[in-house]
């Protein structure tokens, strides 16, 4: 059963800084490509930033230039690191894991992320 496990959410004032870190139960490299997503109350779940396999990276026009996406080969982990906080930004973070060989996709548990002065 493959667990991917968030961390790194917290409150945080509006131009401020946190880092997501979502370790994996297996090698990153068994996925097709690793994101971040997010949900904020009320709103629909939407796609933040994402790594293939070969480390090409996608991000939403929202966060562009603002959030960089990442990855530690050794450790199995990903990492979203956010810059310049709005609070537009608040919202439950989710890590997903998608493996095109078998079609599943994987999610964490997720993590908060508030943006508020």
């Amino acid at each position: 059963q493959v667990q991917l496990v968030e961390s790194g959410g917290g409150l945080v004032q509006p131009g401020g800084s946190l880092r997501l870190s979502c370790a994996t139960s297996e090698s990153i490299f068994s996925f097709t490509n690793m994101g971040w997503y997010r949900q904020a109350p009320g709103k629909q779940r939407e796609v933040v930033a994402t790594v293939t396999r070969g480390a090409s990276t996608y991000y939403a026009d929202s966060v562009k230039g603002r959030f960089t996406i990442s990855r530690d080969n050794a450790k199995n982990t990903v990492y979203l690191q956010m810059s310049s906080l709005k609070p537009e930004d608040t919202a439950v973070y989710y890590c997903r894991a998608y493996s095109l060989r078998n079609g599943t996709e994987y999610w964490g548990q997720g993590t908060q992320v508030t943006v508020s002065s």
